[in-house]
């Protein structure tokens, strides 16, 4: 369920209210109690919640590795510069 911002045009005040994608907006200040709520046009907010995320999804580290395989090693690092350029980094 998405979270939407307001404004009330007539106080400033700034309203979040987690409604239905079919819910009609509202109009009504909390604050002021005037009907000059407008909606925001701001970024997506949403809550993940319910089953169906893997075991891996937000763990780091060796809490990652559920199955006991051993971490891949990393990659060797280029250096920043080409050694025919004359860069002093190599």
């Amino acid at each position: 369920m998405p979270i939407y911002e307001y404004q009330c045009q007539a106080c400033g005040h700034n309203h979040e209210a987690l409604q239905k994608l079919n819910s009609d907006p509202l109009v009504i200040c909390p604050a002021c109690n005037l009907p000059e709520l407008q909606k925001k046009i701001s970024a997506a907010g949403f809550r993940l919640k319910g089953g169906g995320w893997y075991e891996t999804d937000f763990k780091s580290g060796n809490k990652k590795n559920v199955a006991g395989e051993a971490a891949a090693p990393a990659a060797p690092t280029a250096p920043i510069c080409p050694a025919s350029s004359g860069c002093k980094n190599n």
